[in-house]
């Protein structure tokens, strides 16, 4: 019998190594990059430092995560607040992909 696990356990999600700034290039393209542009800006610069003292890659991977998700949730949002539909018991993003550190 073996200690070992029967099963692999799922890899960590790592973006491609030129995602950051293909991401950075699509909000800055975006019609909300004044907005966008700065957030992301300022949620990498954090996560770089965080970084750095955790000597792990991860706070950068869930920047890149996040935003990609932002970006790709944005026509849909944008969808709902064409359609003129209550928006009053809405959801926060942050509690659906996990609050910012």
């Amino acid at each position: 019998m073996s200690a070992q696990p029967n099963h692999t356990p799922a890899a960590p999600y790592a973006p491609a190594p030129g995602a950051p700034a293909e991401l950075l290039t699509r909000l800055r393209a975006d019609r909300r990059a004044g907005q966008w542009v700065p957030a992301f800006e300022r949620d990498w610069t954090k996560a770089l430092e965080d970084a750095r003292h955790a000597f792990s890659l991860t706070p950068l991977h869930e920047v890149v995560r996040t935003w990609q998700l932002r970006v790709a949730a944005a026509p849909d949002v944008d969808a709902f607040m064409d359609s003129g539909r209550d928006d009053s018991d809405f959801v926060d993003l942050d509690d659906i992909l996990g609050g910012r550190a």
